[in-house]
């Protein structure tokens, strides 16, 4: 009997902060610090808002609680001080580097579609040990940010792959409604937020031994109007 070859995405779109590393507490910090220098008091709940926001608005955040600086400076300061961070150590979300180098491995495109600016996209995917990403969309290539679905469309053009083929991999909900709008399949991987009413089309807990035949599956079955779970149990 012929063994059946696993069908796999057309491609991979990944988010980056919080999905492939984990780099919201070096955000927070920076925040932290940046309003503390000008007075103010930055408080947790108001740092766990800004979370998959697109730094716009996380500079207009951070006006209101007293910094004194142009957004764009805002955005510049913060992406350097949450680079100097990652510099010192990369902190990798647990299976997310050994699932880029299995799709690598597959032949799988695969996007960075992220709302940091460009240049902290492309440090992140410096400290990665071959070319993973076939397109890097970030925050400065984009008009609209997440949740539009601009940014996501954009990845899939520019693999010169179809979205509905593709599975997107996000972990909030910024993040993974601007995926769902785009059209993609969509997993949305909790870590400080919960996916409930997101709209995921599967939640998993890690990427932890995660193949790409697994994300092949989630595809197929999404496609196929299977009735499954939006919280799968699989990677619990």
């Amino acid at each position: 009997m012929t063994e059946s070859v696993p069908v796999l995405p057309a491609a991979v779109l990944w988010d980056m902060d919080g999905t492939i590393v984990d780099t919201e507490p070096y955000w927070m910090l920076a925040q932290g610090r940046l309003v503390e220098s000008y007075g103010g008091t930055w408080t947790h709940e108001a740092a766990m808002t800004l979370v998959g926001s697109g730094l716009d608005r996380s500079a207009a955040i951070l006006q209101e609680f007293g910094v004194d600086l142009p957004g764009d400076e805002i955005i510049q300061l913060l992406s350097t001080r949450v680079m100097e961070q990652i510099s010192e150590r990369v902190p990798w979300r647990p299976g997310a580097l050994e699932l880029l180098t299995a799709l690598h491995e597959a032949e799988v495109p695969q996007a960075l579609v992220t709302m940091s600016i460009g240049r902290m996209a492309r440090h992140v995917a410096s400290f990665i040990p071959f070319p993973a990403f076939g397109s890097i969309v970030s925050a400065d290539e984009v008009t609209v940010s997440k949740p539009h679905p601009e940014a996501y469309l954009t990845a899939a053009a520019n693999l010169g792959t179809p979205v509905e083929g593709s599975v997107a991999i996000e972990d909030s909900v910024t993040g993974v409604t601007s995926a769902v709008a785009s059209g993609a399949v969509v997993i949305g991987v909790e870590h400080l937020l919960n996916l409930d009413d997101a709209g995921a089309h599967r939640i998993w807990q890690t990427l932890e031994g995660v193949t790409p035949a697994d994300l092949g599956a989630v595809l197929a079955e999404v496609r196929a109007g299977a009735g499954a779970p939006a919280r799968d149990g699989a990677h619990a």
